[in-house]
């Protein structure tokens, strides 16, 4: 049976689009100068990592995520928490390189719950749908037979009318048609979240992915799930979880513009607007860590010369530093 969510587009609900659009607005101009741009992107991956997996019950701060982001080991802490912070940021790497995927199959939503569960599930198999039934507290998700068909009604939405809706409100049907559908035995919360953060990227709503909503949801974990809850109280009605979704990402935009204004403010002599080309060899660094003058060249299809006329104006202003010579050295993102 296709997938046809219940809602109604309330006065509540257009309010906070509305607001949604004037913030958005402010933050993409303002985004144009982007000399800080690879720190917000980084904040974002790390605030949305401590969160959706806190949700859960990770115990580590959001500093220490930062520190495993940034490649450090935390021998203190237990291993299976790292684990998941690991996977979670290279779960977030997978949809930032996969933001333009045109259409979602069931691979690439196996291949990104492998992501997020490996060696972290206490039960089933990581990338493969569920074959036992599972409880979530008092709600019963549909029998594991009929799984892979509920999500290939969900899919089929997903890729065809959900796109007739605003990404805010696509992102949020999603999000809950995911996590009531169950598919997998373990890790679930993770995977619809990071489905309907995929959503607002795929959409263009978070072109720079700087948005960090679930960091919302995890400061008021009850009612996060109260509005999950919710929606089963009211005989499968999404009005109410849209509401709350669109209010969580209003919120998050507004501390997005608060950051923005805050790093604006520190480096504004060293603003720069990047070129096209710059903003493709900060994505490469980012999704690369390190990469060499040759790596870079070869990536971009530019000469020496070339290559150094996008990286000193990215040296210059702070973004981008190099250890090493400069014919031998490596660049990363700082």
């Amino acid at each position: 049976m296709p997938y046809r969510p219940t809602f109604t587009v309330s006065a509540r609900v257009v309010g906070e689009l509305e607001a949604i659009a004037v913030l958005r607005e402010r933050i993409m101009a303002a985004t144009i100068q982007v000399p800080w741009m690879p720190r917000l992107q980084r904040d974002a991956r790390a605030r949305n990592s401590h969160s959706s997996t806190a949700i859960e019950g990770n115990p580590l701060t959001l500093e220490q995520v930062r520190r495993i982001e940034e490649g450090h080991a935390l021998p203190a802490e237990p291993a299976r928490a790292q684990r998941e912070v690991l996977n979670y940021l290279a779960g977030l790497r997978y949809l930032e390189r996969h933001a333009d995927k045109k259409r979602i199959t069931h691979r690439d939503i196996l291949s990104l719950h492998t992501i997020l569960a490996a060696h972290v599930m206490d039960q089933g198999e990581a990338g493969r749908y569920r074959d036992i039934q599972v409880y979530v507290g008092s709600y019963t998700p549909p029998a594991p037979q009929v799984v892979h068909g509920a999500m290939t009604d969900l899919l089929a939405w997903w890729n065809g009318p959900a796109r007739e809706w605003s990404p805010v409100i696509s992102s949020a049907l999603l999000h809950y048609r995911f996590e009531d559908i169950h598919p997998f035995a373990d890790g679930n919360g993770r995977t619809g979240r990071a489905l309907a953060l995929w959503e607002l990227y795929r959409r263009g709503f978070d072109t720079h992915h700087i948005f960090s909503v679930d960091e919302v949801y995890s400061e008021h974990r009850d009612a996060y799930y109260a509005a999950l809850a919710q929606v089963q109280k009211q005989g499968g009605d999404l009005t109410a979880w849209i509401e709350y979704c669109a209010q969580a990402l209003r919120i998050t935009l507004d501390r997005v513009w608060t950051r923005i204004q805050r790093l604006g403010a520190r480096t504004a002599p060293q603003q720069i607007i990047l070129r096209p080309r710059q903003e493709q060899l900060l994505r490469l660094l980012k999704d690369h860590r390190s990469m060499t003058p040759k790596e870079i060249r070869e990536s971009l299809r530019v000469s020496k010369q070339g290559a150094m006329d996008l990286l000193n104006p990215l040296l210059e202003a702070g973004l981008v530093q190099r250890t090493g010579t400069q014919k031998s050295g490596r660049y990363r993102l700082i």
